[in-house]
């Protein structure tokens, strides 16, 4: 994961290639749509009349423990979680984001991972889920905000991958600051990013655990000024889960609390900016 937030190097540091030929995604019009990824185990093409041997065993999919739609709102809300970090991973990393139609408003295909076949309800988009989950569509809209702001841009160079890294002044972490866990079984990440202009600083924090974790923060310098600025959680409920700077909440203590399976990312002025 941690290559895949730096634009995916080791595929595209190569040729020169531009970090925006890093192209991000996570679901397409081939398999899952974004809101049946973690909403079912397995496919469901009964209805393509191929007795459900069409399309891709390996989808990679976890229903979060009840195999397609429930009205059990713990399982709603951890799925609403899910998809809101599946699009902070795509919308925040380098390289270009490409977007599934309908997941902003996480379209269903019933499980269905071949539609192609189908022109019926299992591939239409119902609009209705634009305001079934207007949440979910509120979160997308503000972090693509959020992605113009990252400050990544310097004017007038065109930057290669490999030398946009190389200016990059990036640190990564564990729960414990310096102290990035690499290993195979590893739930937890954390990364310290400055962006080009010098203009602030960005704390991510990733818990892909069952249980909270507390991360420690890096401590603010004094020239720096202010404090951190909690702008995104996904484990909060709409509008806490992504807000603007200057609504963003103060972090005071040197360490947040991560919940399960959720991202938080922490924003730090510098220089007087005011993002």
């Amino acid at each position: 994961m941690a290559d895949r937030l730096v634009g995916s190097p080791e595929v595209y540091g190569h040729k020169g290639r531009e970090a925006e030929q890093s192209v991000n995604f996570v679901t397409c019009h081939d398999g899952f749509t974004l809101n049946d990824l973690v909403s079912y185990n397995r496919k469901h093409n009964e209805a393509n009349g191929e007795d459900n041997r069409d399309g891709t065993d390996d989808n990679m999919s976890w229903n979060c423990g009840v195999e397609g739609p429930t009205d059990d709102a713990a399982i709603e809300l951890l799925r609403n979680r899910q998809v809101k970090n599946f699009f902070a991973l795509v919308l925040l990393a380098a390289g270009t984001p490409m977007l599934h139609m309908g997941d902003e408003m996480r379209r269903t295909q019933g499980g269905n991972n071949n539609a192609y076949c189908q022109d019926g309800a299992i591939s239409w988009l119902d609009w209705s889920m634009l305001t079934r989950h207007a949440d979910i569509h509120r979160f997308v809209k503000g972090l693509n905000a959020f992605r113009q702001q990252r400050d990544v841009i310097v004017s007038g160079i065109g930057l290669t991958l490999n030398q946009l890294l190389q200016k990059a002044r990036y640190q990564w972490h564990g729960v414990h600051l310096n102290q990035p866990d690499w290993s195979d079984d590893s739930h937890s990440l954390a990364v310290t990013i400055q962006s080009l202009g010098a203009r602030f600083l960005l704390h991510f924090m990733f818990n892909a655990y069952w249980e909270p974790l507390t991360f420690e923060i890096p401590p603010v310098a004094a020239e720096a000024g202010g404090a951190w600025r909690r702008c995104l959680d996904t484990a909060l409920i709409s509008p806490d889960d992504l807000l603007p700077w200057d609504a963003a909440p103060a972090v005071s203590q040197g360490i947040y609390v991560v919940q399960p399976r959720s991202i938080v990312v922490l924003a730090l002025a510098l220089t007087g900016a005011t993002g």
